[in-house]
């Protein structure tokens, strides 16, 4: 059995920008009230210091139009070779102005907005976290595969992974 964590702001500020960051890529999932879901991946370019994650986006996108209509937004980050796992239900905010893009840019983004920076279609989107919830292990992949096995001999050991809710 896991290891359940229930994090205070400040490590949950940390554990959420470790996985975030570390992972990088995530399914954004917006018009949560709708089946199907819409889901796209995107790159969680920063999360800063009161735990918001941001985003670069393309202003004319879908993702960005059904943000406009609901702003709930839900991001699973997946790391399957080092069992890191988040998920962060929040809100979504759209900012156009040149001061956030220039604040939040990323050079690499320049593959997807011709005009760099300065391109029309750049938007950024913060998310602001509700709620989060994290599995991740503890002692690393090699160790945790070991105690895995060992349990399904039945070992009956912990099995190294920790989880827990992220406060913000």
């Amino acid at each position: 059995m896991a290891e359940f964590k229930d994090n205070h702001k400040d490590e949950s500020i940390k554990k959420l920008k470790e996985l975030a960051i570390g992972i990088d890529i995530c399914m954004f999932c917006t018009q949560l009230d709708q089946l199907p879901i819409s889901a796209r991946p995107m790159s969680c370019n920063e999360v800063d210091d009161q735990g918001n994650l941001w985003f670069i986006s393309n202003a004319r996108s879908n993702k960005n139009f059904e943000i406009k209509q609901d702003d709930k937004v839900q991001l699973f980050f997946s790391q399957i070779s080092n069992s890191h796992y988040l998920s962060v239900f929040g809100h979504a905010t759209i900012y156009n102005d040149q001061s956030t893009i220039d604040q939040h840019w990323e050079p690499i983004a320049k593959a997807w907005f011709e005009e760099g920076k300065e391109d029309p279609d750049v938007s950024i989107i913060k998310i602001t976290p509700s709620d989060a919830y994290y599995w991740d292990t503890k002692d690393g992949k090699a160790i945790a595969f070991l105690k895995w096995a060992a349990n399904a001999m039945g070992a009956g050991v912990d099995d190294g992974g920790v989880e827990g809710n992220i406060k913000l």
